[in-house]
């Protein structure tokens, strides 16, 4: 990870980094760590938003590793993000962009309001800088305000917006998107969607048939299913997940807002819970915000280990 982004990550967890710090130092003062001290740890993680699970994984590491030793909070933080980072390893991985599909076709979908059209704004961004050719698709036809914010992320980053009229059909425009990606020498097509999860049948059946469709022009498509989740929803976004997961076959997941609540530790539960990669995480509105994740920055970035190393 990018020192600037490792900077800005640190930054954006503050708020739950100051919750389980504060809580670590609390319960921790040169104690052993005896039943009762796990005890509170585990309250510790799970209100923290790390969830039952993760906690009670946490716990038995320690209980196997360092029951009945004298800790210090430093101690217990250093131990924590080692566990952390275990959990978080195996989902730490980056978008895999098959240069052999052409284009590569990327469904986004995600509950209105989680930063799923900004996202794809973000990704067209890293990816024309790194020298693809974009094609963003608002397919969300039905809400006049994500068109035009794509249509925004579009002039920033020089990547064109195919829209249809309102109320359009988003499955027409999604096959006529790949259409033109071909003619025009466009490697990769960003797919926006809906996400009106008060009407799931709807939504469910939408998403459903955009794939049918994009799928007479290219069977293997889409190649990435992505869910975007705001992580300021805490443990609701582990519900997303199941539900989303209930529509279309979901490859990956983008947590974003990490900078917006003292709730970041739901990317550990959804790590622990949801087995999907977790591709990338946002810490604010800039295109630089959105970084690939990495395990091990983010686990000592949310304890507040990194603040206990010697300057």
């Amino acid at each position: 990870m990018a020192l600037g982004f490792l900077s800005r990550l640190k930054s954006g967890l503050t708020r739950s980094t100051q919750k389980l710090a504060a809580g670590i130092t609390d319960t921790f003062t040169k104690r052993k760590l005896d039943d009762a001290a796990l005890e509170e740890l585990e309250d510790l993680l799970i209100t923290a938003d790390l969830g039952p699970a993760v906690a009670a994984r946490v716990i038995r590491a320690f209980r196997r590793t360092r029951f009945g030793q004298d800790v210090s909070p430093p101690e217990i933080r250093a131990s924590l993000a080692e566990e952390v980072a275990k959990i978080l390893a195996p989902v730490a991985q980056p978008l895999d962009i098959d240069r052999r599909k052409n284009p590569f076709v990327i469904l986004m979908v995600g509950v209105n309001g989680t930063g799923k059209t900004t996202t794809i704004g973000k990704l067209a961004q890293s990816y024309a800088e790194a020298g693809a050719k974009p094609l963003l698709v608002a397919g969300d036809t039905f809400r006049a305000a994500a068109v035009e914010q794509l249509q925004v992320w579009g002039e920033r980053t020089g990547a064109p917006v195919m829209t249809g009229p309102a109320n359009a059909d988003p499955a027409g425009l999604a096959f006529d998107a790949i259409a033109r990606a071909r003619h025009d020498g466009h490697d990769i097509v960003l797919i926006d969607t809906a996400g009106r999860l008060h009407n799931k049948a709807a939504l469910m059946e939408e998403l459903r048939k955009i794939i049918r469709v994009i799928r007479k022009q290219d069977e293997t498509a889409p190649h990435a299913v992505l869910l975007t989740l705001d992580a300021t929803t805490g443990q609701n976004a582990i519900a997303q997940v199941a539900t989303f997961k209930q529509m279309v076959d979901l490859t990956g997941l983008i947590v974003t807002k990490l900078d917006g609540s003292a709730r970041a530790g739901v990317v550990v539960a959804l790590a622990e819970t949801a087995a999907l990669p977790i591709h990338a995480v946002g810490v604010g509105e800039q295109a630089a915000d959105l970084r690939p994740f990495d395990a091990t920055d983010f686990a000592r970035a949310l304890t507040g280990a990194d603040a206990d190393r010697p300057a």
